[in-house]
């Protein structure tokens, strides 16, 4: 699975005009399962996610997780992040995972991000959605499952 998170003060997703999720301080979570992904990539990257130390501590260094911050996430389905640039300029999105796949594996995600105590708000899967959100940093990291099932 592949995730893009991105540090935030204040984030939200609509629906036809309707705001749907959002959250104050935390992360919004872009995520997408490829081809070949399962409940063990969702686990990993829940995992590394809800442990990842990437919010400040007294000193303002990067030393907190999420709930060390008292962060909420804000996750929402993006099947565009397994796009192919590999030929000409229109983007092929093939590898993302077949949709009944896609939303079994972000709704099991959102799901062990909450198991690890986390408040989860949400997107909906498939939607056509506007996010908003200010960044807070910047501070924007790119996480792919494949990138550990490799070692290192």
């Amino acid at each position: 699975m592949r995730a893009l998170l991105q540090r935030v003060s204040e984030a939200r997703v609509e629906v036809a005009d309707q705001v749907i999720g959002e959250i104050g301080g935390g992360l919004l979570i872009l995520i997408c399962a490829v081809e070949g992904d399962g409940e063990a990539e969702a686990e990993l990257l829940a995992r590394k996610i809800a442990k990842l130390r990437i919010f400040r501590d007294a000193e303002g260094k990067m030393n907190r997780s999420i709930a060390d911050a008292g962060g909420r996430a804000l996750v929402v389905s993006q099947f565009t992040l397994a796009a192919d640039l590999s030929r000409g300029n229109r983007p092929g999105f093939s590898r993302a995972a077949a949709p009944d796949l896609g939303r079994e594996l972000y709704e099991h995600f959102c799901q062990l991000l909450a198991d690890e105590g986390l408040k989860v708000e949400t997107g909906e899967f498939g939607a056509e959605m506007a996010v908003s959100l200010v960044n807070d940093g910047p501070v924007t990291i790119w996480m792919d499952s494949a990138d550990w099932a490799r070692g290192p």
